[in-house]
């Protein structure tokens, strides 16, 4: 025997096995591994959906095709249709049918060319991602391998899933769910038999749905697809007889712009998306028509503009979004702008953020007064909106009214370093700028929120106070959070015992406190009355107003729900009568009227405690203090001082006079607490107070040595720096000096560097033209009261000008 040759052959053999081994594993790892990871790299049209499935809007895709994002899942009619129609063996075939390929070659071949494919619906698919390849045998036999491969990746499911989204359906609409909307107006879910059966033989043929061309052609098509659905016993004959009589669409329907600013910001933060998100487009539509009707009454005030969002407060879901009015095609006047997210001066909206502050620093109770009186800080010179004062308001009249002076004079207090700190951390990011660029006019609308961001903040106040109880009088950290449009994302948070803390923010006390305060906001005239009504409900709102009316707000709250209401003009232009009140308000609470009644906050007992306070101060009570009332405050109000309005004055027996024992024997004196503010704040508060009783005078002789301040400035502050302007025919401007003095019928003398000047009676204003420099001006009354305040001109004004009283007797 031949050894070496046997050896030899037994060497080949098992070399040719291992080639063959070898070329069926690299076979075998090609077919696993040639089918590319994404089938199709097209970009998609970015489409939001309503929480209940409603489609808001879409954009087209970039390559201007309308081709929705992959749907998770197909619909029955579509399904039935489309597999009777196509793939009749869909669900048992691995990806090839090899009788209908067959039938297609010999069918092929007695023809002459190409004239059937034999196609499963997963070759189609393939076919698809190809993007148009020729139809050639050399394509027929990959699509084929690609198909047996793409079976052992997906699921039969997922494949017609993937089938549905990709199929063309005619001119610039590829996909199921476009075309759904595209032809019939609906969601995919919602068709008909006729009009399922209408697409599914649209990808065999996409060129039929064209308006007004092959349409006999399509309608036998669709109709001999019915009734083998009815043969299949897929629907009963009554719906047979009526799915043949449906028409075929015409023309291809609009896609809805329900949300068009919430689309784009979609858009521009996830482009090719898609979003169920947390809107109700029902409500949506409500309040879009809303807003439309009082656009058309504003915009002849020049006034074009509105954006509203609505929230619910337990999950901070927005609901409705409304970024500007409706679009138009025209856009002449900045529809186009998303209002919801552009920061905006913010007037007065932010007083109720330091109101609270202060009430959880203890540094005022709710009624405490407040001056509301010139004011001149540093050259800044605040104006209540009616340009009045009131002497003194109790500071939650203050908020409840917005009266801008003891806002600015209460932030002066608090500090505006701290404030600033505080609306940072409640989320306020456009308020980004260092606390001495926006000084007090912090509080006033000299910084810029988005209505977005102040919609954030009053849902958050909401549900801290509603969880307060059930949190066992403690806080959730997170209940401070950002409002949210995306339902992927809405979170009903369940905290556990050791997430809760002691603190807040803003405590759940302050904050009812706030709430309760801002139900007394003067309601617009439709509104006066409400509380006479059973079915109105209890809405802490607040407006503002923006220097130039620029900007109108009003935001309103409920425990369920908060609506927050920009009014204005998108460039900024302000108009006469542009106010929260008048504009933004009668907007809101219509909204309010959509929105299901809700009970009130339930009070934080917890945090609160009833103490007795003077009625006239707000103070906690002195001893001295009558009368009293007893009302609720937070705890930390216990550390804020007592009374210092009230004092024991002693009078003659007869009560006209204040006495003392140098003039007066003791036992005809009559002694009574008197309730006496300090001579400014007297002046102004006692015409709009007219049981505010002023000091009786002393008798003559008596008192010579009191140490009562019977008068004051109003203007100027003390070491103010005071420029004077030029007149418009170029002579130098005057500077009026004021005083305020607790009897108006008394004489002052006036008094510049010790020269005297002139005297006032009833109404004491002098006029001057002080030299550059620093000067004293003192003022003396005829009993010997005097005041005196220095002050500094900074720019040079003529010399030896006269100096003339206004109102002088």
């Amino acid at each position: 025997m031949d050894f070496k040759k046997i050896k030899i052959d037994t060497y080949r053999k098992v070399k040719k096995r291992y080639i063959i081994i070898l070329f069926l594993a690299i076979v075998l790892i090609a077919f696993f591994y040639l089918l590319p990871l994404n089938l199709f790299n097209d970009t998609f049209s970015t489409v939001v959906y309503d929480r209940n499935g409603e489609l808001l809007g879409a954009k087209i895709a970039e390559d201007e095709q309308w081709r929705f994002p992959v749907c998770d899942s197909v619909p029955y009619k579509f399904k039935e249709a489309v597999i009777e129609f196509e793939d009749r063996h869909f669900y048992y075939h691995p990806g090839i049918n090899p009788f209908s390929i067959a039938r297609a070659f010999i069918q092929n071949i007695k023809a002459g060319e190409i004239v059937s494919g034999g196609s499963t619906l997963t070759m189609q698919l393939i076919r698809l991602a190809g993007k148009g390849r020729p139809r050639t045998y050399t394509e027929k036999l990959k699509e084929i391998i690609l198909a047996l491969r793409l079976e052992f990746s997906y699921s039969k499911e997922k494949i017609l899933s993937v089938y549905s989204s990709n199929a063309p359906f005619g001119g610039n609409v590829v996909g199921l769910d476009a075309a759904a909307w595209r032809y019939f107006g609906r969601n995919a879910h919602e068709l008909s038999w006729a009009e399922a059966a209408t697409l599914a033989v649209l990808p065999n043929a996409p060129s039929l749905i064209h308006p007004g061309k092959n349409r006999e052609l399509l309608l036998d098509k669709r109709n001999r697809l019915i009734n083998k659905l009815y043969e299949k016993g897929k629907m009963d004959s009554i719906t047979c007889y009526l799915s043949k009589l449906e028409l075929l669409p015409e023309k291809p329907h609009a896609i809805p712009q329900l949300a068009p600013h919430l689309l784009t910001r979609i858009y521009n933060n996830k482009k090719g998306s898609s979003i169920t998100s947390t809107i109700d487009a029902r409500m949506q539509q409500k309040v879009a028509e809303i807003v439309k009707n009082h656009n058309d009454v504003l915009k002849h005030n020049q006034i074009h503009n509105i954006a509203v969002i609505v929230v619910e407060v337990e999950k901070g879901d927005v609901i409705v979004y409304i970024g500007n009015t409706r679009l138009t095609g025209h856009e002449e006047h900045g529809n186009m702008v998303d209002v919801c997210i552009a920061p905006r001066s913010t007037g007065s909206i932010l007083k109720p953020f330091l109101f609270a502050a202060m009430l959880d620093d203890g540094m005022i109770l709710q009624n405490t007064l407040v001056p509301d009186i010139p004011t001149y800080i540093a050259g800044y010179t605040p104006k209540n909106f009616d340009l009045g004062y009131e002497g003194a308001v109790p500071a939650k009249k203050a908020l409840s009214r917005s009266l801008n002076i003891p806002s600015v004079r209460m932030l002066r207090n608090y500090g505006v370093e701290r404030f600033h700190y505080l609306l940072w951390k409640l989320g306020f990011s456009t308020i980004n700028r260092p606390p001495d660029h926006y000084g007090l006019t912090l509080i006033l609308g000299g910084a810029e929120a988005t209505l977005w961001a102040l919609a954030g903040v009053y849902t958050s106040m909401a549900r801290t106070l509603n969880h307060f109880q059930a949190y066992n009088s403690k806080y959730f950290e997170k209940d401070f959070r950002q409002i949210n449009y995306d339902l992927g994302k809405s979170v009903c948070y369940s905290p556990e015992y050791k997430e809760l803390s002691d603190n807040s923010l803003i405590s759940a006390g302050a904050i009812w406190l706030v709430y309760n305060a801002l139900l007394e906001v003067n309601r617009p005239e439709e509104e006066t009355g409400w509380k006479y009504f059973s079915s109105s409900q209890k809405v802490a709102w607040k407006t503002g107003t923006s220097f130039g009316f620029r900007d109108a707000w009003a935001i309103g709250t409920t425990p369920a729900y908060v609506v927050a209401v920009w009014v204005g003009n998108a460039d900024g232009e302000g108009r006469p009568g542009l106010t929260g009140v008048s504009a933004a308000a009668p907007v809101m609470f219509d909204v309010f009227d959509l929105l299901p009644r809700s009970d009130w906050f339930d009070q934080p007992f917890d945090e609160m405690i009833k103490v007795p306070v003077c009625r006239q101060s707000g103070h906690r009570v002195s001893l001295i203090c009558e009368p009293v009332d007893s009302v609720w405050i937070l705890e930390k109000g216990l550390i804020t001082p007592a009374c210092p309005y009230h004092q024991i004055v002693h009078l003659d027996k007869n009560e006209k006079f204040r006495v003392s024992g140098e003039c007066e024997d003791i036992n005809n004196m009559v002694h009574k607490t008197w309730f006496v503010l300090p001579p400014i704040q007297e002046w102004y508060y006692k015409s709009g107070n007219p049981l505010y009783k002023p000091l009786p005078p002393a008798m003559e002789g008596c008192l010579k040595n009191e140490d009562l301040r019977k008068l004051a400035f109003i203007y100027p502050d003390k070491n103010s720096r005071i420029f004077i302007p030029v007149e418009m025919d170029g002579t130098p401007g005057k500077v009026v000096f004021e005083i305020a003095h607790r009897d108006p019928q008394s004489k002052i003398y006036w008094h510049l560097d010790e020269e005297y000047i002139g005297f006032t009676e009833n109404f004491h204003q002098m006029e001057m033209r002080p030299e550059k420099g620093k000067h004293i001006v003192t003022v003396v009354d005829g009993s010997g009261s005097e005041a005196v305040v220095k002050f500094e001109i900074v720019n040079s004004v003529c010399k030896k000008t006269p100096i003339t009283a206004l109102y002088s007797s």
